[in-house]
């Protein structure tokens, strides 16, 4: 009877010892970990896009995805993940951010990026910046080596030079491409800004060089980490013949980019003006929240109702805390993936 005794107490203090690395083992299997990056939207029809660059576009976007989720699965952080996947669009041509942006009125080009994290709801932002590589790395290092969120043009390269960032000349985001659509858009008015593709543009998926041709080519990425944190990154040239400093959405905190780990994580593309006017990322994290409806729900009344009645086109990707993801865009198309919590990969260009 005593031996019996000893072997079930001895019994009951190994299954207490061992049950709780065990309980944390499933617990790290079972937290989730998700990305969805977006390479702008807009009017992204099929009978207008080749075989070819159909190709070129899916691979790049799986390639920026892969090195997110890499991150991720790793055991790295959201912010690392989204910076991961932006920079691999920022050096793509195919993208309007960093290496193949568009150019300004005065034929050089300015970019912008902001980032933001979910669980301390800390940000950082850059615009006007011009001979910095990955913009989006500078949005990072203003949020996380100094007291503001938002630096522009000489004063955040200023910044960058101080943060050891290496410099390249502005002519290293220089295409063909960009050039002959700033080209074609100053022949037929200087006065006029564009966010679509030039309609004789090889990488064109537009019906025409109005409204209708209009494609909005920011990149961003929201990753959800093992951790349970959100980040969210945008990155951006802006529009084609901008002037005067303009700025859009994309490096304005609440409007191309925000972050939350008890709502959401968004990214946007579209006609900032009007993003920003809609206040359109906060306001979806905050449907989801004060409403207590789902991120789809949220982000469909924004972009859906909000915007269209605005007579705005764009759209937006977005996590929730489980790891859920969300798309909306009101456009005929959006270069857009994601790599779910059930590690399931999806790439899509047009509106299904």
């Amino acid at each position: 009877m005593l031996s019996t005794t000893k072997y079930l107490i001895a019994l009951f203090f190994t299954m207490t010892m061992t049950a709780p690395a065990e309980t944390l083992t499933n617990q790290a299997i079972k937290n989730p970990i998700a990305i969805v990056i977006h390479g702008g939207a807009g009017t992204i029809l099929r009978e207008k896009m080749s075989d070819a660059v159909e190709s070129q576009y899916r691979k790049k976007l799986a390639a920026a995805l892969q090195a997110g989720h890499r991150v991720l699965s790793d055991g790295g952080n959201s912010t690392d993940a989204v910076i991961a996947a932006v920079e691999i669009m920022e050096d793509s041509p195919l993208f309007n951010a960093g290496h193949g942006a568009v150019f300004t009125h005065d034929g050089h080009v300015e970019l912008d990026a902001s980032i933001m994290r979910g669980h301390d709801l800390n940000a950082g932002a850059v615009t006007g910046i011009q001979r910095i590589k990955n913009p989006i790395r500078l949005a990072a290092a203003v949020m996380d080596h100094s007291p503001h969120v938002m630096l522009m043009g000489a004063g955040a390269e200023q910044f960058a030079k101080a943060q050891n960032f290496e410099f390249v000349a502005n002519s290293y985001f220089h295409t063909d491409r960009r050039r002959s659509q700033l080209d074609k858009l100053l022949e037929k008015n200087d006065q006029v800004t564009s966010l679509s593709e030039e309609v004789d543009d090889p990488l064109n998926t537009g019906g025409s060089d109005s409204h209708e041709g209009q494609k909005f080519s920011t990149v961003g990425a929201v990753a959800l980490d093992s951790a349970g944190n959100i980040a969210a990154a945008t990155s951006t040239g802006g529009m084609t013949n901008k002037r005067f400093g303009r700025i859009g959405d994309s490096p304005i905190i609440g409007a191309g980019t925000y972050a939350d780990n008890a709502s959401c994580g968004i990214s946007a593309t579209g006609h900032g003006e009007y993003f920003i006017r809609a206040a359109v990322a906060h306001d979806i994290c905050a449907r989801s929240a004060y409403l207590n409806i789902s991120l789809q729900d949220a982000a469909d009344a924004v972009i859906q109702e909000k915007l269209v009645a605005m007579q705005a086109g764009g759209g937006i990707i977005g996590l929730d805390p489980s790891g859920s993801v969300v798309y909306s865009f009101n456009t005929a198309g959006m270069y857009r993936g994601h790599i779910d919590r059930d590690g399931n990969q999806a790439i899509a260009i047009f509106k299904e």
